[in-house]
């Protein structure tokens, strides 16, 4: 039986892992002091909090290989992390691991608009690709709500989505291209500016493997030129249930729009109030419709997607008539999830992904989940594509913390029933780990686990997140998935 080790050895591994580092990445670029490993404790889900070992902040792809390797030689767990936006608890710390911070790589490396490609490096923002190109008359299609503040390497990571993804895609539609450190230190390279290339499709393996494969350290975009005319509709509803309807009826109608959000009416007056966008606060649902395109197309879509609303009993209409209008539109939605937590000391948004055409059974039954476990919840979500994001309301200091997540646990195995996903975009993380089981078998999550081992064969990068329970590779490799089991621990909350 292994004896712990003193903690006397423990900490002289630690001061001899931070002295290390530093002769890698010199000057402030190491953070080892308590109170400043505070400020990487949590992610977005700040529900989950852990001090990690220590911080290192490289500026270089040289820097990162030889940190990976140091880490892999001492056995040093490491968690990537870009701007700590998660939603899942991506980037929670691990207490003997470290954080891997690439808020340094933050520029934009090229720009060729005869390619309509974009090189970054991973700490650029969402939101700073588009307006790198503006000026040119392109934009970068993907945009979650956080794009103001997430990093373009946690999109890749989560394979984020956003209000647009309905018909221009998620994260893995617009990526050409990657650049990965491995954990052995070696760089490796895929894709390109070239639209797609021969062999495996590692690019989609990589695209939302939530830092458990490797280091992204360049990312390569598409990005597509703006669209001719973009207008949206404002339409309220005197039911989830007809909106949702609604949503069915126009995608069944062959309308694709550039975005489709939906709003119940506690999200409609928080937004509201936050933002002034003008939206009808008599309305119980809320439906933002963009239809973009050449200009007649727009009018065209615009006198149908009317129409399909008044046939589901639509209580009001507004279209935008300037730009400015149409981006007010959109503020009131991308301003959610900030305007609810003026409205509750807590919240915790979940992300789950349904099939359309069970949307208003969904919606009715959450509010059945709302009475049974004494918990508000407000809707938001991509109702285009059935991603939903229910923000669940509670209060920590008063203990409703467990039964936010019990709530949120039924909400997501409701998702499953009715035969979609426990996550669209913000990852399975720590916040839905134990609920992989509702969606695979063991066998299944084995042989996930089996290409981890191929990237990672100690388990040194993540871990603890999106597995539930972790198998020693060897074993794996023997189809053995009943032994050599290793449960994580709890996760610390607040």
């Amino acid at each position: 039986m292994l004896m712990p080790k003193p903690e006397a050895d423990i900490l002289a591994q630690r001061q001899g892992l931070i002295a290390d580092l530093r002769q890698i990445v010199s000057g402030e670029g190491v953070i080892a002091d308590e109170i400043a490993l505070r400020v990487y404790e949590s992610d977005g889900l700040s529900a989950y909090r852990q001090t990690p070992m220590a911080v290192v902040l490289p500026e270089t792809v040289a820097q990162i290989s030889d940190i990976m390797r140091l880490c892999d030689q001492r056995g040093v767990k490491i968690v990537p992390r870009g701007a700590g936006t998660s939603l899942s608890g991506g980037a929670l710390p691990l207490e003997d691991g470290i954080i891997l911070g690439l808020g340094k790589f933050n520029r934009i490396l090229e720009i060729d608009y005869e390619n309509r490609a974009v090189r970054v490096q991973p700490g650029v923002t969402n939101l700073g690709i588009s307006q790198a190109v503006d000026a040119e008359g392109f934009y970068y299609a993907p945009d979650p709500s956080s794009q103001i503040a997430c990093s373009i390497g946690g999109n890749v990571a989560e394979n984020a989505g956003g209000v647009h993804c309905l018909k221009y895609g998620v994260t893995t539609n617009n990526l050409l291209g990657l650049e990965m450190v491995l954990l052995s230190g070696e760089v490796i390279r895929l894709g390109g500016k070239h639209l797609d290339s021969g062999g495996y499709d590692l690019m989609g393996l990589l695209t939302g493997s939530e830092g458990l494969l490797g280091v992204i350290t360049e990312i390569t975009v598409r990005i597509l030129k703006k669209p001719e005319t973009a207008r949206a509709l404002l339409i309220g509803f005197p039911s989830s249930e007809a909106a949702g309807a609604c949503v069915g009826q126009v995608i069944g109608s062959g309308i694709i729009p550039g975005g489709m959000e939906m709003m119940d009416k506690a999200a409609i007056h928080a937004s509201e109030e936050f933002c002034h966008a003008g939206y009808p606060l008599e309305a119980e649902a809320l439906l933002i419709v963009e239809l973009d395109g050449p200009g007649r197309e727009v009018d065209h879509l615009i006198e149908k997607v009317g129409a399909i609303a008044e046939g589901c009993g639509s209580t009001s209409l507004r279209i935008s008539e300037t730009e400015a209008e149409r981006d007010a539109f959109w503020a009131g939605r991308k301003a959610a999830f900030p305007a609810i937590g003026r409205i509750s000391p807590d919240y915790m948004c979940m992300d789950g992904t349904i099939p359309r055409n069970r949307l208003p059974e969904v919606l009715a039954r959450m509010g059945e989940l709302s009475k049974k476990h004494g918990l508000a919840v407000a809707n938001v979500f991509h109702a285009g594509d059935g991603n939903l994001h229910p923000l669940i309301l509670f209060d920590a200091n008063a203990g409703e913390l467990e039964t936010a997540e019990e709530f949120g646990a039924d909400i997501l195995r409701l998702c499953v029933e009715v035969g979609g996903v426990l996550t669209g975009e913000h990852g399975i993380g720590v916040e839905k780990r134990d609920l992989m089981a509702e969606v695979f078998t063991e066998q299944d999550l084995a042989q996930q686990q089996r290409i981890k081992c191929a990237f990672d064969p100690n388990g040194r990068l993540n871990p603890g997140k999106v597995f539930p329970v972790l198998h020693r590779c060897a074993e794996l490799g023997q189809l053995v998935v009943h032994k050599g089991k290793i449960p994580f621990p709890e996760i610390p909350r607040f």
